[in-house]
C-alpha cells in the first residue's frame, strides 16, 4: 500500500507542476504577445507612422503626430482596466483574459491592413486612432488578468517570484518585436518597408494571438477567485466599491508605475526616433541595440523579483527608483555623444532599471486590493501609470529636445522617478499581505 500511496503522490505532484508551468506560461505568453503588439506600433510610430498617415510636410511635425497617435493607446488602458477589471472580479479571471488577447490582436491586425493618407486622406488617420484606442482597450484588461492568474496561485514567499513571469512577457515582446523591424530593415529598402514591409509585423499579430489564445483556453481559474464564489463576496459594481473604498492604494499603486514606464518609453520609442532622425543613426544599427539592451530588462526581471521576495516590494523600488532619478543625468553625455558604444551603455543602463523597477510590481499591485476588487484595482493602478508616465512621454520629450536638449529630457526622467519613489515610500510593505 505504501508504494501505492507513493506513486498516487508522485503522479499528482507530477500533475500539480504540470499545472502550475501551464499557468506559469499562459502568464507569460499572453503578456508577450500582448506587449508585442503594443511596441510594434511603438516601434512603427517611432519610423513611419508619421510620413504614412500624416501629410505635413515637416518631419518633426509627422514624429509629434504619430506620438500623439501612440498616446491614444494610454488614455484607454485604464477604460479597458475598468471594463476587463468589472468582469474579471465578477465572472472570473480565465474568461477575461482570452477577451483581452482576442481584443488587443484583432486591433493590431486591422492596422495592418489600414491604407495610408494618401490612398484614403484624412479617414486613414481616423482609422489608425479607432484601431489604437483598440489596443489600449485590450491591454487594459492583459496585464492585471496575467498578474493575477500566477499570484494567486502562488505559494507563500513565492510570490514575487511568480509574478515575474508576466513581467517577463514586455522584454520578449519587445525583443520580437524589434528583432521583427530589423530583419526587415536590413532585408528591405527604404522605399519597400514604408510602402508595405512595415504593416508585416502587425499582420505576424494574428499566428502569435492564435496560439496564446489556444494556451489561455486550457488554463484553470485561481483559487482566490473560486474561494470568493464560495464565500459570496463578489461585489455587483467593483469599480464603485474600488473608488469609494480603495482609491488610496490605486493612487499609490499608479505613481509607483510611472518611473518603469518612462525609462521604458524614452529609452526607446524617444530614442529610437532621436537616434535615428537627429544622431542619422542608421535604422538597423539603432534596432539592433535596443535588441541588446532589451536583455538587460530581461536579466534584471528575475534578479528584482527575488530580491522583492527576500528583503521586501519597497526596498527593492526604493533603491531602483533612486538609481533611476540617477539615470536621468546620463542622457546628455552618453545619448547625446552619438557614438554607439555609449548609446549602447546608456540604453543598457535605462532598461536594466526598467526591468529592476517594473518585476515587483507583479506581486505588489495585487497585494494592494482583496480579491472582489483586485482585477480592477490592479488593472486601473497599473493604467492610470501609463497615462502619467508613458502616454505623453515621447510626445514632452520631442518637445524638450528641441527647445532644450537632451538634458531637459534627462530631468523628466528623474522627476518621473521622484514621482514614484513619493508613492513607493507612502504605501505599506504587502510582502506579507493575504490574497485569499
Amino acid at each position: 500500500m505504501s508504494s501505492i500511496s507513493r506513486s498516487v503522490s508522485t503522479a499528482s505532484n507530477g500533475a500539480g507542476a504540470l499545472s502550475r508551468g501551464r499557468l506559469l506560461f499562459a502568464s507569460f505568453i499572453g503578456t508577450a504577445i500582448e506587449f508585442y503588439d503594443f511596441y510594434v506600433y511603438a516601434t512603427a510610430a517611432a519610423l513611419v507612422i508619421g510620413p504614412v498617415f500624416f501629410p505635413h510636410g515637416s518631419s518633426t511635425a509627422q514624429a509629434l503626430s504619430a506620438f500623439v497617435t501612440f498616446g491614444i493607446a494610454f488614455i484607454a488602458r485604464p477604460i479597458g482596466a475598468f471594463l476587463f477589471g468589472h468582469f474579471g472580479d465578477r465572472f472570473g479571471r480565465k474568461s477575461t483574459l482570452v477577451a483581452s488577447l482576442l481584443v488587443m490582436g484583432v486591433s493590431t491586425t486591422a492596422i495592418g491592413f489600414v491604407p495610408g493618407y494618401d490612398a484614403i486622406g484624412t479617414l486613414a488617420p481616423v482609422l489608425l486612432c479607432v484601431l489604437r484606442f483598440g489596443q489600449g482597450i485590450g491591454l487594459g484588461g492583459e496585464w492585471g488578468g496575467a498578474a493575477l492568474l500566477v499570484t494567486e496561485h502562488a505559494p507563500a514567499g513565492k510570490r514575487g517570484w511568480f509574478g515575474m513571469f508576466p513581467q517577463l512577457g514586455p522584454s520578449i515582446g519587445f525583443l520580437m518585436s524589434n528583432g521583427l523591424f530589423f530583419a526587415l530593415a536590413i532585408g528591405l529598402t527604404d522605399e519597400q518597408f514604408r510602402s508595405w514591409g512595415w504593416r508585416v509585423p502587425f499582420l505576424i499579430s494574428a499566428v502569435l494571438v492564435a496560439v496564446g489564445l489556444y494556451v489561455r483556453l486550457t488554463i484553470t481559474e485561481t483559487p482566490a477567485f473560486q474561494a470568493a464564489i464560495e464565500r459570496n463576496e463578489r461585489v455587483r459594481v467593483p469599480v464603485a466599491v474600488l473608488i469609494t473604498q480603495h482609491w488610496a492604494p490605486t493612487l499609490l499603486g499608479a505613481l509607483s508605475m510611472v518611473v518603469c514606464y518612462t525609462l521604458f518609453y524614452i529609452s526607446t520609442v524617444f530614442s529610437l526616433s532621436y537616434g535615428v532622425g537627429t544622431l542619422h543613426i542608421a535604422r538597423p544599427s539603432f534596432l539592433g541595440l535596443l535588441c541588446m539592451a532589451i536583455v538587460f530588462m530581461a536579466i534584471a526581471t528575475p534578479i528584482s523579483a527575488w530580491a522583492s521576495d527576500r528583503y521586501g516590494r519597497k526596498p527593492v523600488l526604493i533603491v531602483g527608483g533612486l538609481l533611476a532619478l540617477l539615470s536621468g543625468f546620463t542622457m546628455e553625455p552618453l545619448l547625446g555623444s552619438g557614438s554607439m558604444p555609449f548609446v549602447a551603455l546608456y540604453l543598457s543602463i535605462e532598461l536594466f532599471l526598467m526591468g529592476v523597477t517594473f518585476a515587483p510590481m507583479g506581486a505588489l499591485l495585487p497585494e494592494l486590493f482583496p480579491t472582489n476588487v483586485r482585477y480592477t484595482g490592479a488593472s486601473v493602478a497599473y493604467n492610470l501609470g501609463g497615462i502619467l508616465g508613458a502616454s505623453i512621454a515621447p510626445y514632452i520629450a520631442q518637445l524638450l529636445a528641441e527647445r532644450g536638449g537632451l538634458s531637459w529630457v534627462g530631468a523628466y526622467v528623474s522627476v518621473a522617478a521622484v514621482v514614484s519613489l513619493i508613492g513607493v515610500l507612502l504605501m505599506k510593505e504587502t510582502r506579507h499581505a493575504k490574497l485569499m
